[in-house]
C-alpha cells in the first residue's frame, strides 16, 4: 500500500483529500441546517428532535467521531497545502496579492478557514457541551431550545455567530467548485453551472444559519 500513500502525501492527494473531505462536511451542513430550521417551528418540535438524536445517542457518538476526523484531515491537509504553497512561491504571497487568476474568495480561504476553525472549537465548547452535558429537563423534556433562545438574547453572540456564518458562505463559494475542478470534473459547458449551484449552496447555507441568530436577538427585544 506504499503507494496509496506516496499518492495520498503528493500534493494532488492532498487537494484530493481537501475536496472529498470537504464535500461530505457540506452535506453535514446542509443536514445541520435542516435539522436547526425546526427552530422556527417551535420550542416542542425542535425539542423532540434533539431528544430523538438523544435516543440513538451511540450512533450521534459514532457520526460525531467521523465528523471529527473528517475535520482533523480537512484542516490538516489545507494547513500543509498553505505552507507547502507558500515555501514554494515566497515572493506571490508579498506581491501577485490581486492577480488576475484568482478571485477574492480563493484568496481568503485561509483567513475564512481558521476563522471557521477558532468558530468550531467555541461552538463545540459552547452549544455542544451544553447539548451534552448542562440541559436541564422541565416535566421530563429538556429544555434545547430555551439554551439558543437565551444565547441569542445576547446581542455579541448574536453578532458573532452572524459574521461568521457569512465567512462560511465566502468559504463554501469557492470551496465547491474547488472541489469539481481538484477531482478533474472541469468542462467548459458544465463548470459554469457547477460554480453557480455553489453560489447558491453558499448563499443559502450562510442565510440559513445566520438568520437563527437574527431571528432569536430580534424575538428577544420584543420581550423587553
Amino acid at each position: 500500500m506504499g503507494w496509496l500513500s506516496d499518492r495520498l502525501s503528493s500534493s494532488i492527494g492532498k487537494k484530493i483529500i481537501m475536496a472529498l473531505t470537504g464535500l461530505l462536511l457540506l452535506l453535514f451542513l446542509i443536514i445541520h441546517l435542516l435539522n436547526n430550521l425546526l427552530l422556527y417551528v417551535g420550542p416542542e418540535s425542535f425539542n423532540e428532535n434533539v431528544e430523538r438524536l438523544e435516543a440513538i445517542k451511540p450512533f450521534v457518538r459514532i457520526i460525531e467521531i467521523l465528523l471529527a476526523i473528517l475535520f482533523g484531515f480537512h484542516i490538516f491537509n489545507a494547513i500543509k497545502l498553505w505552507y507547502e504553497n507558500k515555501k514554494a512561491n515566497p515572493n506571490k504571497y508579498a506581491i501577485n496579492v490581486s492577480s488576475e487568476n484568482t478571485t477574492v474568495f480563493s484568496r481568503s480561504m485561509v483567513i475564512t478557514g481558521v476563522t471557521i476553525g477558532i468558530f468550531l472549537l467555541i461552538h463545540l465548547a459552547t452549544f455542544w457541551r451544553t447539548f451534552n452535558f448542562e440541559v436541564e429537563s422541565t416535566n421530563g423534556a429538556h429544555q434545547f431550545y430555551e439554551v439558543i433562545q437565551n444565547a441569542f438574547a445576547n446581542p455579541f453572540i448574536s453578532l458573532f455567530y452572524f459574521i461568521v456564518m457569512v465567512v462560511l458562505g465566502f468559504h463554501l463559494k469557492h470551496a465547491f467548485q474547488s472541489a469539481f475542478q481538484t477531482m478533474g470534473w472541469r468542462h467548459p459547458k458544465y463548470t459554469p453551472i457547477v460554480e453557480k449551484i455553489g453560489t447558491a449552496i453558499a448563499i443559502i447555507i450562510a442565510i440559513g444559519f445566520a438568520s437563527i441568530p437574527i431571528f432569536f436577538y430580534i424575538s428577544s427585544l420584543g420581550g423587553k
